[in-house]
């Protein structure tokens, strides 16, 4: 994230203003709830409740654990300021270091305020597309799973594969990922549009200079409940072979699923797990995801009429742009944010890109 140029709270009640504002007292009192939780007897005999606590208790510690530790290094640092002398240059050059680490976890924490939608703590289920161009679309499709990849394991995050179909000859058509950890579709929600590439083609004999699109599509992970009825005679279930351990596809099992949604035409599809159940499992999981996020959407059609990101997927509307030749520009097309560092943003560096995009969200 960029570092900001204000100056660290100098008093007591500076930081206090900073613990109301990341809600601090609350989240505390509630991971201490759930520290409890997780002590009682038999706690661990229910894994789903489990595994939600302990994703909830992540999520928490993620903002108090690093607001609770700059307040106890800048209570230290107050003591010591009055005692130093102005020619121990050493000490004041170590003070400073100091005082601008503690400020980049307050700007860092600031940033996740921004995060503040229903769903943005949550892990995020992100798909790829190739579009029109063959050989050319599916390869850039693949650099963008390397480059979500790339943000998603410098974030700590995991990233997992769900479904994935190769292209004929190089990249992929279109994958599907789950990326998990705090934050996750907070962070990546904007990407969802069009990302365009114009670069040297590699599989052009002539090097000519070709134009690529891929689609992105996010989705929210969302473990609570679901206020969705789903028909069992709306789905139709299908089950196709799938590519198992082995590296040469010699281990095939009819374990693959696709879950169609028949009113709305939606698919889910899993061939990941090793059981037709659990990739059965997964896939209505992602369409449940999927049939909430079009609801939410339907219901909020003027805003998403005005919200540039939320508009129509096609060629020509991209959200981004990634220029390797004649020279090397990326640009976002929402935000007028742009950088010449493309390498470095292909490698997953996507952090001044999204801060940009949701300073510009909440602005609107």
């Amino acid at each position: 994230m960029k570092k900001s140029k204000r100056k660290l709270p100098r008093s007591a009640s500076g930081w206090k203003t900073s613990e109301v504002i990341f809600d601090v007292a609350r989240k505390r009192q509630k991971i201490d709830v759930l520290n409890q939780e997780m002590s009682e007897e038999g706690f661990w005999n229910n894994s789903e409740k489990s595994t939600r606590i302990v994703k909830e208790l992540k999520n928490l510690k993620v903002t108090v654990e690093p607001w609770e530790a700059a307040y106890k290094k800048y209570q230290e640092l107050a003591e010591l300021v009055p005692l130093v002398k102005e020619s121990d240059e050493e000490l004041v050059a170590d003070i400073k270091r100091t005082a601008a680490t503690l400020i980049g976890v307050i700007d860092k924490l600031e940033f996740q305020v921004l995060l503040g939608g229903p769903f943005d703590k949550n892990s995020v289920i992100l798909s790829i597309n190739s579009g029109a161009g063959g050989t050319e679309s599916c390869d850039w499709a693949g650099m963008l799973l390397r480059m979500y990849s790339r943000f998603g394991e410098s974030h700590g995050y995991s990233v997992k594969t769900i479904d994935l179909l190769d292209g004929e000859e190089a990249g992929i058509k279109n994958v599907t990922v789950l990326i998990e950890g705090p934050y996750a579709f907070g962070y990546l929600k904007s990407e969802r549009g069009v990302h365009r590439l114009v670069r040297i083609s590699p599989f052009d004999a002539n090097k000519r200079r070709h134009t690529s699109f891929a689609s992105v599509d996010v989705i929210p992970e969302i473990e609570e409940e679901l206020d969705i009825q789903i028909k069992e005679s709306d789905l139709r279930i299908d089950v196709y072979r799938s590519k198992g351990a082995g590296g040469q596809s010699v281990n095939t099992t009819d374990s693959a699923v696709r879950i169609t949604h028949l009113p709305t035409g939606i698919v889910a599809q899993c061939q990941n797990e090793r059981s037709q159940h659990q990739n059965k499992a997964t896939a209505l999981k992602i369409l449940k995801a999927r049939l909430y996020e079009a609801e939410q959407l339907k219901k909020d059609e003027a805003l998403r009429q005005k919200d540039s990101d939320k508009k129509r997927i096609e060629w020509g509307s991209q959200i981004r742009s990634y220029v390797l030749h004649p020279y090397n520009l990326v640009k976002d097309h929402r935000t007028e944010f742009e950088t010449g560092d493309s390498q470095k943003i292909l490698d997953g560096g996507l952090d001044d890109f999204i801060e940009a995009y949701l300073k510009f969200a909440a602005q609107k």
